[in-house]
């Protein structure tokens, strides 16, 4: 045999061998999938009532979430009420160009901007302290009576505590009452476009402060107690015992609201019922947002379309801040979302 066969035969059994190590390794994979898939089958035959509650979710989400995005398409077609679902004739990028250049879109983008990362800048890290707070309250019938005064403001409807920011502020209501006292004269808060954002800002905090903070009550509550008892054998302060235990253990909470938070940065929807409860043509200037000038041009002009390509603009915005702020949180703090 010549060392041409030989190096032949090596060859041939050497792709033997990868075969079938390939072959192996996918009935592997194959058997592991199958496998998975039983466990998976086995579990919801044995948990099927669990799973049923999950159809009234899904059904929502579908009926209410999913399938009103085809009706996007208006954003690109142009639509008259009574007409067809999907509009009448193709338009293109017509309405983008034209809210693009529109100075009110513009102005009502930025305040959108401003509002929303004012009320960020000023609520996180008070949702956090507010939520450490509470956890150094020992006294449990006291914790439970400041979390229940906390928590009530967010059941309270946007309705009401609108008339009631609108009774606090009214020119003779009990704020401009005080001023006059002391010899100050009335201040038409309302009326002016330059306290809205503070407004917005502080009405935001009362009532949503209490709110936020149950979830890091939740996450603090999960520590191991064995950490805060070593460090205290170490002489560790209740400061230093925040610093390097509690908000470490947290952390993984902090950063997902974070992230939602950024997420949401160029949103409006929760925000929509407060100022469109507060705002007059009078406060535009600073008051009026996307949402609030979505529904001035949807529902006032008749002008769907308008109106529909301004949101999906909006949606994607917020869509690439999320993947932008989970993809950075990724790198930086090695957490994220996905």
């Amino acid at each position: 045999m010549t060392n041409e066969d030989s190096k032949i035969e090596v060859v041939e059994s050497v792709e033997e061998n990868v075969t079938l190590a390939n072959n192996e390794s996918s009935e592997n994979s194959d058997k592991k999938s199958r496998l998975r898939n039983d466990g998976f089958l086995k579990h919801m035959k044995k948990n099927w009532i669990i799973y049923t509650f999950l159809i009234i979710p899904v059904v929502y989400y579908v009926v209410f979430r999913y399938i009103p995005m085809f009706g996007n398409i208006i954003a690109f077609r142009k639509y008259s009420a009574g007409g067809n679902i999907f509009g009448s004739q193709w338009s293109g990028f017509k309405y983008f160009k034209q809210f693009l250049g529109d100075p009110a879109f513009r102005r009502a983008f930025g305040n959108t901007l401003i509002l929303n990362f004012s009320y960020l800048v000023v609520r996180f890290p008070l949702t956090l302290i507010f939520a450490l707070l509470l956890n150094e309250i020992k006294w449990l019938p006291w914790k439970k009576f400041v979390q229940t005064v906390s928590y009530l403001p967010h059941f309270i409807s946007m309705v009401i505590v609108a008339g009631m920011i609108k009774e606090l502020l009214s020119t003779s209501g009990p704020i401009n009452s005080f001023l006059i006292s002391i010899g100050q004269q009335a201040i038409e808060f309302i009326a002016l476009p330059e306290w809205f954002p503070t407004i917005f800002v502080a009405s935001g905090i009362w009532q949503g402060l209490g709110w936020g903070s149950i979830l890091y009550l939740a996450a603090i509550a999960g520590i191991n107690p064995e950490l805060y008892e070593a460090a205290k054998v170490d002489g560790a302060t209740h400061l230093q015992q925040v610093l390097h235990i509690t908000i470490p253990c947290i952390l993984p909470t902090i950063t997902t609201l974070l992230i939602l938070d950024i997420g949401g940065m160029v949103g409006s929807g929760a925000a929509f019922e407060k100022v469109f409860l507060l705002y007059n043509p009078m406060t535009y200037e600073t008051s009026d947002i996307v949402s609030t000038y979505v529904y001035r041009m949807g529902v006032y002009s008749g002008n769907y379309s308008y109106a529909t390509a301004v949101g999906l603009f909006e949606g994607l915005l917020n869509l690439i801040l999320l993947t932008v702020a989970n993809f950075t949180s990724k790198k930086v703090a090695g957490e994220s979302l996905w």
